[in-house]
């Protein structure tokens, strides 16, 4: 008995009649089509940062790509939670809940660098080796190897 695969099929096609591929693509429409009636009530610096994530029993969830956002759309929450309510699809809305949730793209960990003067290099060195905790000793002398090196 020889393993025979099913002929190859258009993209489209399976979107539109496989059922797992088929409810899969709806959602992801009907998402589309909320995000694009959340972002005609947002104001225009704010729609790059939000984004629809889920709607279901009354409750708006919105991901915003920082603090900062999050906190200036929930002072606008009341207004924007009005203005949706009058749109047909979000009749029954009674809750918007925003989660914070960083763009993949960054590097949370690539912060400032530390770079010390050399003085002050100096100064830590001295005072690790005035410390008998050898935790505590090795943590100044890490921070004391960071000098700069233009001077």
């Amino acid at each position: 008995m020889t393993f025979r695969p099913l002929p190859a099929q258009a993209p489209a096609k399976l979107l539109r009649e496989a059922k797992p591929l088929k409810a899969l693509f709806g959602q992801a429409q009907r998402l589309t089509h909320l995000q694009r009636l959340v972002d005609s009530q947002l104001q225009p610096a704010a729609r790059e940062h939000c984004h629809v994530a889920s709607w279901r029993d009354g409750c708006l969830l919105l991901i915003v790509t920082d603090g900062h956002w999050a906190t200036r759309l929930r002072y606008q929450q009341r207004r924007l939670q009005r203005q949706l309510q009058a749109l047909e699809e979000f009749a029954t809305l009674t809750k918007i809940m925003f989660k914070v949730q960083p763009q993949g793209g960054q590097n949370r960990g690539t912060g400032r660098t530390l770079h010390l003067s050399n003085s002050a290099a100096q100064s830590i060195q001295a005072t690790a080796e005035g410390i008998s905790d050898p935790k505590l000793r090795a943590a100044l002398e890490r921070l004391a190897s960071h000098t700069q090196k233009d001077q």
